[in-house]
């Protein structure tokens, strides 16, 4: 049982960790915070939490569960401002999509690495975003991934994987780097993809033709296209290294296809697209 969880970004991820956890029966009071009241009365109003404050401090009072769930810029900023002041059987946690730039963060922000700080990132969510997106079944047999730090208290791990098994998420660790490598090719770059694609389709001179005819493959393939600008802002420049890497190996391969256009080579077409509809096949059924 979480006696006070105190979530800093109160939006889709935080609000529906609140929701779940609510429906789960194993939270006892939720605070909300951040630099908006507007925001939080609003997530107050649907249910989403039971009180807030704009004062980190006040915030972290009290709470044996924190999570950040502020955008990667605002991390160290959040962290700087609760120095000193969190409970000492106080676990944190994060829900941050680049975890060394996260970890770099925290421990920026505390001037050391708190013992119960738990790296993590819920693989789940939706092009939508803020605290009106928010559903208590968003990470149901979802994977969370857990980097816990070699400092990482142990208590502190257990709690923020049962605190997440809760929510209905299937928990997993691995190290922060492998997590970035990985997060880089299967979410990063899938986003930049749509993001540059419908971004290139826009300042095409027949815009509005082009997405007038737009079938559902296009709609399927750019929906994440519509996720937060700012967002995935943050993500680019926090995971750049391996971000460049992917993205480097994507283009070697698009070029390969291109040639293969180029000379009418129909048997490498062909190779390419069978290759890829069966691992698609096999590991997204």
């Amino acid at each position: 049982m979480i006696r006070r969880l105190t979530i800093f970004g109160v939006g889709l991820i935080g609000g529906s960790l609140s929701l779940a956890l609510r429906a789960a029966g194993t939270c006892q009071e939720v605070v909300g915070c951040s630099r908006s009241e507007s925001h939080l009365r609003e997530a107050k109003d649907l249910g989403v939490i039971d009180r807030y404050t704009l004062d980190p401090v006040e915030a972290v009072k009290g709470a044996d569960m924190v999570v950040l769930a502020v955008p990667l810029g605002a991390m160290r900023g959040v962290c700087e401002a609760i120095r000193g002041h969190l409970e000492p059987d106080a676990s944190l946690t994060d829900v941050g999509s680049a975890k060394a730039s996260v970890v770099e963060a925290v421990r920026e922000g505390f001037g050391e690495m708190p013992l119960g700080f738990v790296p993590g990132h819920p693989i789940a969510g939706t092009e939508k975003s803020g605290v009106s997106a928010a559903f208590p079944t968003l990470f149901h047999e979802r994977r969370v991934i857990l980097t816990p730090l070699e400092t990482t208290d142990l208590g502190a791990l257990a709690r923020v994987r049962t605190m997440w098994e809760e929510a209905g998420a299937v928990v997993e660790t691995m190290s922060v780097e492998h997590h970035d490598e990985v997060l880089a090719a299967t979410s990063h770059l899938p986003h930049l993809l749509a993001f540059g694609l419908v971004d290139s389709l826009a300042r095409m001179g027949e815009r509005e033709e082009i997405f007038r005819y737009a079938a559902g493959g296009f709609r399927d393939f750019t929906r994440i296209a519509s996720s937060d600008p700012v967002m995935w802002r943050d993500v680019c420049l926090a995971n750049q290294e391996a971000i460049l890497k992917v993205m480097g190996r994507y283009q070697e391969d698009l070029g390969m296809i291109t040639r293969a256009i180029e000379a009418g080579d129909g048997d490498s077409l062909l190779e390419i697209f069978q290759r890829a509809k069966g691992a698609r096949d096999r590991f997204c059924p």
